[in-house]
């Protein structure tokens, strides 16, 4: 039996630049236009009440990085310990010929379980040589040959949650030897902390917290591979969306999209509602052995492109319907005056969910394009006032909302 996971609440991710003040000869152009980049005003007041983003940007790292969710890959969900280099570098391969990596997924995450379970003269910090035996600088190369981008793991106590060294009181001398490696993202945890009180260390709610020091930053608790898990963390998630935005995102952690746990219309909604709230997509299934219907969802350009829009705004929940709630509908702003929309199904039954465009904050006069992301089709180029649709049990149907283009009668 695996030893439990003892991460002890919300930890952060540190998408990485280990060394973030300016180079001697400035920032370069892109690096300095994001440090200048905050979100677009929304256009209309219902849309700036309905998706806040008033705690956006107060302590933003402003590092270049993240001007979208970070895509790619972690070992965790799927191989939890059982990993080693052979995994990683296949994994890599097959982000590549399976065009995931095409799609934007190029981070290869190292989680938990990589290193020696001892630190090595000087205190340096060591791959397990069973398991790593040709180091971590030569997997960054062959990531990097790909490519791809590669991220390692550590942890904010002395021990990791699989109680392999970390990096408490080590933080220098680990992060110089990261960026030796050529490590790209660095995942930081918080188990085996030493009761150190969560008001010196900001263990509590990262949201507050972790924009000045990292890209993106937990919310909730580990998620697992339940339709139970992935809704409440959803939930939870949403709580803090007015936090997130270019530069710095809310994570309800990994994809468990693929892992078996739950059914095909559940891993939909499951990526839709991530794609929405503007999560970092992490796939945590084994992509060497992808089924049709996995990479069917985790392939979706068009969700993808939500979750990647640069507006940057983060879903949310916008209303519950029918018996306790459950029908539900979710709602964010893209760029060019759009919005996504996503009806989701959370009864044991089959519903039909309907939503007047007010309450999205959408103009229930004017007309407006309709496309669905999972049909990839348009179904109308002409709604006003009310849209709705019948959506299956824990299933999600996912829309755009356009203005409609009028052309004036001559």
């Amino acid at each position: 039996m695996e030893a439990p996971r003892l991460r002890l609440r919300l930890p952060f991710l540190l998408l990485v630049a280990l060394v973030v003040s300016p180079p001697a000869n400035g920032w370069p152009p892109v690096a300095a236009a994001a440090r200048r980049m905050r979100i677009e005003p929304l256009p209309t007041a219902a849309l700036r009440r309905l998706y806040d983003t008033s705690n956006y940007g107060k302590l933003q790292l402003n590092n270049g990085l993240a001007l979208t969710p970070q895509m790619g890959w972690n070992s965790w969900n799927f191989f939890a310990c059982n990993i080693n280099e052979a995994v990683i570098r296949d994994t890599a391969d097959a982000l590549v010929s399976t065009g995931l990596a095409d799609l934007g997924y190029n981070y290869v995450n190292i989680d938990d379980c990589w290193s020696n379970v001892k630190r090595g003269k000087g205190d340096q910090l060591l791959p397990d040589p069973k398991t790593f035996p040709s180091g971590i600088k030569a997997l960054a190369d062959y990531v990097h040959g790909k490519g791809l981008k590669l991220g390692i793991y550590s942890d904010a106590g002395i021990f990791t949650c699989q109680v392999r060294p970390g990096s408490l009181y080590h933080e220098k001398d680990d992060a110089a030897i990261f960026a030796s490696w050529g490590v790209d993202y660095l995942k930081y945890d918080n188990c085996y902390n030493l009761g150190i009180k969560p008001k010196d260390r900001g263990q509590d709610d990262p949201a507050l917290w972790a924009g000045k020091v990292g890209n993106s930053w937990r919310t909730t608790d580990d998620i697992q591979d339940t339709w139970k898990s992935m809704t409440d963390i959803a939930d939870k998630n949403n709580k803090w969306a007015s936090y997130a935005g270019p530069g710095g995102w809310n994570d309800p952690d990994m994809l468990e999209v693929g892992n078996g746990g739950m059914t095909f219309a559940e891993y939909r909604a499951h990526f839709s509602i991530w794609s929405l709230m503007k999560a970092p997509l992490l796939i945590g299934c084994d992509v060497r052995n992808m089924t049709k219907e996995t990479m069917e969802i985790l392939s979706n350009k068009e969700v993808i492109q939500v979750n990647q829009d640069p507006l940057g705004v983060q879903g949310r929940r916008i209303l519950g319907q029918g018996k306790n709630g459950c029908q539900e509908v979710w709602a964010g702003p893209l760029s060019g005056n759009r919005l996504a929309v996503a009806l989701w199904n959370r009864c044991a039954e089959s519903a039909n969910i309907t939503v007047k465009l007010p309450s999205v904050g959408l103009d229930g006069s004017s007309p407006y394009s309709v496309r669905d992301l999972w049909k990839h089709e348009t179904l109308s180029e002409n709604v006003v006032g009310t849209f709705g649709a019948q959506v299956d049990v824990h299933d999600c149907k996912m829309y755009i909302f356009t203005p409609a283009v009028t052309v004036a009668s001559s």
